[in-house]
């Protein structure tokens, strides 16, 4: 087995992204989505998060995306600036090999050069046991549980929320 790369993703790779994003809309609850998006869907998303400074990243290994994250916006109003949401996926043949730790932690330093003071994990459901500890193991706290806030495969779930403050956090102003 060949050495694992984390780089910035882009255009090329959002095959393999949506891939691996529609294994997880069908058949996980990390994704409230029921429907997975097109690739075309996939692309416009990526682009929207490039053009707004958030870092993406995929993790590769012999040619092939094995997993990615990226930093997306917490929430749309301007007061939100300086908080991002992370995500991160990893194709299911590669779970359980640290590629995700390595996406968070990529994505947790870049998001903290970039100029953002706080991080979120909006963890889709309770039972993400090994999401949580990623997390945990990166340094994130929990900070709460948003209780059966969405419904998918025939059952309520709930939505952990996480955090981990970045650079001088809310010591300073941005």
């Amino acid at each position: 087995m060949s050495e694992l790369i984390i780089r910035p993703s882009g255009p090329r790779d959002v095959a393999a992204i949506a891939r691996i994003y529609a294994d997880a809309v069908a058949h996980g609850t990390a994704s409230f989505e029921l429907e997975p998006p097109t690739e075309a869907e996939m692309a416009r998303r990526q682009q929207e998060l490039l053009n707004g400074g958030y870092p993406y990243f995929v993790a590769e290994r012999d040619g092939a995306i094995t997993g990615y994250a990226y930093a997306g916006p917490y929430r749309a109003r301007p007061a939100y600036r300086w908080c991002a949401e992370d995500s991160i996926y990893v194709a299911p043949e590669f779970h359980r090999q640290g590629i995700g730790r390595l996406l968070l932690a990529r994505l947790v330093t870049a998001a903290e050069q970039t100029g953002f003071r706080q991080m979120i994990a909006v963890i889709g459901d309770s039972a993400q046991v090994p999401s949580i500890a990623l997390h945990e193991a990166a340094g994130f706290s929990f900070v709460g549980t948003l209780r059966s806030v969405g419904f998918k495969h025939g059952k309520w779930l709930d939505t952990p929320l996480m955090q981990i403050a970045l650079g001088d956090g809310d010591q300073t102003p941005p």
